[in-house]
């Protein structure tokens, strides 16, 4: 349908003040870029407008990131904690009545192992979702928010990994 012989100047349109706001948009790249020009992080609140947001932010990815290593250590440490804490819990003799599972295990260490899980499964679903988060954050595919990454993960493992390998089993988390 040919709708170019319309007249719409009379619908009112001219009067309609948008004020002289630019209406800057977030930028998605999906090619590596130094550009920070629109530069969202992860939302749209979170909006790069000039070189101080652009430091605070690359500041804060340091943070996010070490503080991702932060956590790790704290999940080995508290499982180290739960693992010393079924050592020194006392063991059941060995009856008949005992079953082929429980063997010498009390039923202390069993409830200590049904809570740990618990608290163990919900710390996994934490670092699941903060290593995930760090993942998107560096598919800005900008390459200051990518070094920024790289850089608190490097710091994070030095003051929180000391009990760790350096060689990581997976790539994401």
């Amino acid at each position: 349908m040919d709708h170019s012989h319309m007249d719409h100047s009379d619908m009112g349109h001219g009067d309609m003040d948008h004020g002289n706001m630019p209406m800057p948009m977030c930028s998605m790249n999906m090619l590596f870029t130094w550009d920070t020009t629109n530069l969202c992080i992860v939302f749209r609140q979170w909006h790069i407008r000039g070189t101080t947001s652009l430091v605070f932010s690359l500041l804060a990815i340091i943070a996010l990131t070490a503080g991702y290593e932060a956590l790790r250590e704290g999940i080995r440490r508290y499982e180290s904690w739960v693992t010393a804490k079924q050592d020194a819990a006392p063991s059941e003799p060995n009856t008949e009545s005992t079953t082929l599972l429980g063997v010498g295990r009390s039923s202390q260490t069993g409830a200590i192992g049904r809570q740990a899980q618990i608290i163990k499964a919900v710390l996994y679903g934490v670092q699941n979702f903060y290593a995930f988060m760090i993942m998107l954050i560096f598919m800005t595919y900008n390459g200051f928010v990518m070094f920024s990454v790289a850089i608190g993960a490097g710091l994070g493992y030095y003051f929180f990994g000391s009990h760790t390998k350096a060689v990581k089993d997976t790539a994401c988390h």
